[in-house]
């Protein structure tokens, strides 16, 4: 699919940066997940974990430090080659990573795992999550579990940039199916990079309908009024997240779901 091309391609222009923004980092502690996460994810110590889009490997390792042991696969080579250097230059033992297309894991990998792992930014990259249901279910032992933490929908249809000025807007249509495009990749670890990439809408019921479809019971589903940088003005929590004081406890920025596999 030329979009999901274009982001393989803009996501690999990245990984370097990212590769040392989190060496710093994970030098300097043990691990970089989100104050959320820490608290909804659990001891997952002795639990095989695969991290879906693990990007160059950060979130991967900070699982591994907490005993699990974790696979991380991603579609970018480049990522792939910097999340190993990084394991390996950290002296992570209980780890490993795959390059591969998430949505067809389902017929590349046969590996059968206690729990599915991905966290922000992974849903937007998929224009039917319908096959990355099918492939969240074909990785899961019986009695498997899912944790996805991501983008909720509702801040994803808004104008961010309005936010800051206590404007509430919508930008993006929030049932639209086409993909956005952009012209610029980069953000929070690295400095803006020319390249087209893509983007697409998700709805509530695109998340839960397709896993229920492929036999997980959904456990819980959380929303939260916090995101894990500054979008600008925004004031930081004693848990590391940002919120706008204005629209506090009116808007929710994220969401966790818990689901579990039912053979």
């Amino acid at each position: 699919m030329r979009e999901i091309e274009a982001n393989k391609k803009a996501w690999g222009l990245l990984a370097k940066n990212h590769y040392d923004y989190y060496k710093e980092l994970l030098s300097q502690r043990s691990s970089v997940l989100n104050s959320i996460v820490e608290k909804e994810l659990g001891d997952v110590s002795g639990k095989s974990i695969i991290h879906l889009h693990c990007n160059t490997g950060a979130d991967t390792i900070s699982l591994a430090r907490k005993g699990a042991l974790v696979t991380g696969s991603d579609l970018a080579p480049e990522n792939i080659f910097y999340a190993r250097k990084l394991a390996d230059e950290l002296k992570i033992k209980n780890i490993d990573f795959i390059e591969s297309d998430t949505t067809v894991l389902n017929r590349t990998h046969n590996k059968k795992y206690d729990m599915v792992f991905a966290s922000e930014g992974i849903l937007h990259c998929f224009p039917n999550l319908n096959k990355l249901a099918e492939s969240i279910q074909h990785v899961l032992k019986d009695q498997g579990t899912l944790f996805l933490y991501d983008y909720h929908p509702f801040y994803f249809a808004i104008d961010e940039d309005k936010l800051k000025y206590n404007k509430l807007e919508i930008r993006y249509p929030y049932f639209n199916k086409e993909p956005e495009y952009c012209e610029h990749i980069g953000g929070y670890a690295s400095e803006s990079k020319k390249a087209d990439n893509y983007w697409w809408m998700y709805t509530i019921s695109d998340i839960i309908n397709p896993l229920v479809k492929a036999g997980l019971s959904i456990e819980s589903f959380k929303e939260f009024d916090r995101i894990g940088w500054d979008l600008g003005n925004m004031v930081k929590d004693e848990g590391g997240n940002y919120y706008y004081p204005f629209f506090d406890k009116k808007i929710p920025f994220m969401f966790c779901l818990k689901a579990r596999l039912q053979h």
